[in-house]
């Protein structure tokens, strides 16, 4: 019998995702900030900063990849899924194994690909900011990482049981969820 309480494998990825959120909120609340800066700067004071552009193309990187992994955790990510879900039980299941399996192969080639931009970039500095470039690449590299394990691991537990869990009904997720 099959238990639906959480492994130890799905809360460290559970902490992945939350950190994910966490880091992409903070780093959201920055750029507010610094752009509430960059406005005083400007016009209260007349004398702009001009770090903040580039330090507010650094943190989108971190919100957008560390979002869109948090997305793939909670299968909440862009995706078409009304015709899956018009189809009967088994190749509704088939068609979301493919699926996450397309996920997590494109997690590991973007894992790839950014790990190498991440390297190639270190030795180079970002204008304004003097920090090194690989580290407005390096949330890709996480990500890419982050969907593979995420993907992998959803595989996995839907092949174990055999099937995947219902994704609520908007209504639903509206009304509150279970009750």
């Amino acid at each position: 019998m099959m238990t639906d309480s959480p492994t130890i494998i799905s809360r460290l990825l559970n902490f992945f995702r939350n950190t994910c959120v966490a880091v992409s909120s903070i780093s959201l609340i920055v750029i507010v900030v610094t752009f509430a800066y960059l406005v005083w700067g400007r016009y209260i004071i007349n004398d702009t900063p001009t770090w903040v552009e580039q330090l507010a193309l650094v943190l989108i990187c971190y919100i957008t990849f560390l979002g869109a992994a948090a997305g793939v955790h909670d299968d909440t990510h862009l995706g078409v899924d009304f015709i899956r879900e018009s189809l009967p039980a088994k190749p509704r299941f088939i068609v979301h194994l493919f699926a996450d399996l397309m996920v997590a192969i494109l997690g590991a080639i973007m894992f790839v690909a950014a790990s190498e931009l991440v390297q190639f970039g270190w030795s180079t500095k970002l204008p304004m900011l003097d920090i090194p470039e690989g580290v407005r690449t390096l949330p890709m590299a996480i990500c890419g990482a982050l969907m593979f394990l995420f993907s992998c691991h959803r595989l996995i537990t839907a092949i174990k049981r055999g099937s995947y869990p219902k994704k609520p009904q908007l209504d639903e997720i509206i009304a509150g969820g279970d009750h």
